[in-house]
């Protein structure tokens, strides 16, 4: 071998003997220590050890060097001494030893070996493997199978942090996949996440953290709930990235920007939103909430969409000058546990089922031309012995919100002679719909038989009349 870290040791041409001793190998430390290890293969015997250049056994000086090298295994062993003890920036023991399955028997046992033998203990906190890319179907890549993706055309088509999604949405402890209907995926997994965050970023346009937040015990319920939702996130995400899990994180916060918020939250809250007087409780409250959120998500995935997430930082500090000029400066967000309430999400996950029973009844009607948006409908629910508690619980402007309708009754037997009523085969519950009478708000959408002189419903006439928009 011509390359690698030469052993230190010489032979005499005269009588074949070796010559190796302490002070020569120090000699020779020194000067790879200020030239490199190449000056062993550049340099002549009678120039590296100078006046020491004699065999001790026959005086000769017709030395010549050793061709072997260190075992490259015992080399790479060494690292953690050669490299955590000398650089001031770095310590020992590493805080982590990163590389592929095939090290087991490799760096990391060498590395154990070399270290219990002269610190008596492992050079390394943690250990962690990972497997190997393979293509969509298991094998491995080629340029003759023609199944090979680079990485850096990724990146120039779709961005790095799809790149950096897809690595952290596998789980690399087994052999990696990449394909182009992988990649596919993926994209579609990153544009919920990040509309999730731009519909945030959006509402909140006309929110000033500092001076519109409302406190904790003035929340709204949902919103609450929803905090209680976000807590849990924040706690199995924390946990996950402690743990190298990182394709758990991706997972959880996709399922709840998807169900969560996208899918009722956020969707529920529009009429909020939109529609109540700017400053009112109901929609600061929903505005409180999406703050919290917006500000966890952006810190919670910033270890992966670290680009986009640092691109939101920047428009969140534009509503909050006081925060860090880089998500990267923030802290990481910590479990409130006054914030998850049970109970509360105990109850929701019920509401949740209504919805959901609701839900599908309106895409029947819908199906059926009885209506087109859901707030053209009304929706009169038959109270069932299994939900009577929860439906009784909430009054019916609740209810309207959540299932974005234009109105919303409970009854206790519907008509057997109704033709519009649906049952849904998972809550058992029957549920009538019917288009709704009046006229259409031009504002909130919804449908009102009471609406003024320019067609706007009681609610808007108010918030309008009292200068709120």
């Amino acid at each position: 071998r011509v390359w690698g870290v030469p052993i230190p040791a010489f032979y005499c041409n005269n009588c074949g003997k070796l010559v190796m001793s302490p002070e020569l190998i120090r000699l020779v430390q020194t000067k790879i220590r200020k030239h490199g290890s190449s000056i062993w293969w550049a340099e002549s015997p009678a120039a590296l050890l100078g006046e020491h250049n004699i065999c001790p056994h026959c005086q000769s000086h017709d030395l010549v060097k050793d061709k072997d090298i260190m075992d490259v295994w015992f080399d790479s062993g060494v690292s953690h001494l050669a490299v955590l003890e000398t650089r001031k920036e770095l310590k020992w023991p590493a805080d982590l030893y990163l590389e592929g399955s095939d090290q087991h028997r490799g760096w990391f046992q060498t590395s154990l070996l070399t270290s219990v033998a002269t610190r008596d203990k492992a050079p390394y906190r943690a250990v962690l493997t990972h497997g190997f890319i393979v293509d969509g179907d298991g094998r491995k890549m080629s340029k003759s199978l023609g199944n090979v993706i680079k990485p850096q055309e990724i990146i120039d088509k779709y961005g790095a942090d799809i790149l950096r999604l897809w690595v952290a949405s596998t789980d690399y402890r087994n052999d990696v996949r990449i394909s182009q209907g992988i990649i596919n995926n993926l994209i579609e997994s990153y544009r919920r996440i990040r509309n999730t965050i731009r519909f945030l970023l959006g509402n909140l346009n006309d929110f000033h953290p500092s001076d519109d937040s409302i406190e904790y015990k003035e929340l709204t319920e949902m919103d609450k709930w929803i905090l209680s939702r976000l807590e849990k996130v924040i706690e199995k995400t924390t946990k996950a990235y402690d743990e190298y899990e990182f394709h758990v994180p991706t997972f959880v916060i996709h399922q709840f920007c998807v169900n969560e918020l996208s899918s009722f939250f956020l969707d529920a809250s529009k009429d909020r939103l939109y529609a109540d007087g700017a400053d009112s409780l109901n929609r600061r409250s929903c505005q409180s909430a999406m703050w919290e959120i917006l500000l966890v998500l952006t810190k919670l995935l910033a270890p992966v969409l670290s680009f986009t997430t640092e691109e939101a930082w920047q428009v969140i500090r534009d509503l909050d000058t006081r925060l860090p000029e880089s998500v990267f400066l923030s802290d990481w967000p910590s479990v409130r546990e006054d914030w998850i309430n049970e109970e509360l999400e105990k109850t929701w996950s019920q509401i949740y089922l209504i919805k959901g029973a609701i839900s599908r009844a309106l895409e029947k009607a819908r199906t059926a031309g009885l209506i087109g948006h859901p707030l053209e409908a009304i929706v009169k629910i038959e109270i069932s012995s299994q939900f009577i508690e929860i439906l009784k619980a909430y009054p019916e402007s609740l209810w309207e919100m959540i299932n974005i309708v234009s109105s919303f009754s409970m009854e206790k037997d519907l008509s057997s002679t109704e033709d519009n009523i649906f049952l849904d085969p998972d809550t058992g519950l029957r549920i009538l719909i019917n288009k709704a009478p009046g006229n259409k708000c031009p504002r909130c959408w919804r449908y009102s038989s009471k609406t003024d002189h320019e067609g706007l419903c009681p609610r808007c006439a108010e918030v309008l009349t009292s200068g709120k928009k």
